[in-house]
């Protein structure tokens, strides 16, 4: 794969310059969708050992309510993209399990992140910006698990 030179860095072309199947051609266009993008990174980004979840604590709180409701917790929830033509960018929220180098965990879901999207979309990813929200604490399921179970218990109505 030749590389292309991108403010100073050099950055892989887009698969769909070489070697692989283009999004345009003379028979068609491909469009991908950018939540089809977001749910590649999401799941390339949850394979990591030491993430222990996505999202910011506003999208958790709201992922738990829709799960209280049923709905169950977004597939892309803590991932947002932009998708041009031949390009993908990637921003990422992260809860990282305590004890976890941070700066490898980073650079483990960003090589994930990137190698799936490219694979499987064709896209050049620019980047991934990854953004650590929290650190989850080896405790911190049981007490959960113990106030939902206390809440549970308790009538709703007398």
């Amino acid at each position: 794969m030749s590389d292309t030179m991108h403010q100073g860095t050099a950055v892989p072309r887009a698969r769909t310059q070489e070697g692989g199947k283009p999004l345009a051609s003379g028979k068609g266009i491909t469009t991908i969708g950018d939540s089809v993008v977001a749910k590649i990174a999401a799941l390339a980004a949850r394979e990591v050992s030491g993430v222990h979840e996505m999202g910011s604590g506003g999208a958790r709180a709201l992922g738990t309510m829709r799960g209280m409701v049923g709905a169950g917790k977004g597939t892309t929830q803590g991932v947002s993209v932009e998708v041009g033509e031949r390009q993908a960018a990637v921003d990422i929220d992260l809860v990282v399990d305590y004890g976890v180098g941070i700066p490898d965990l980073a650079a483990g879901v960003r090589r994930n992140v990137i190698s799936a999207v490219e694979r499987m979309c064709g896209l050049e990813v620019t980047e991934v910006n990854i953004r650590v929200d929290d650190v989850h604490l080896p405790g911190d399921d049981q007490q959960d698990k113990q106030e939902k179970q206390s809440r549970q218990e308790e009538p709703r109505v007398q």
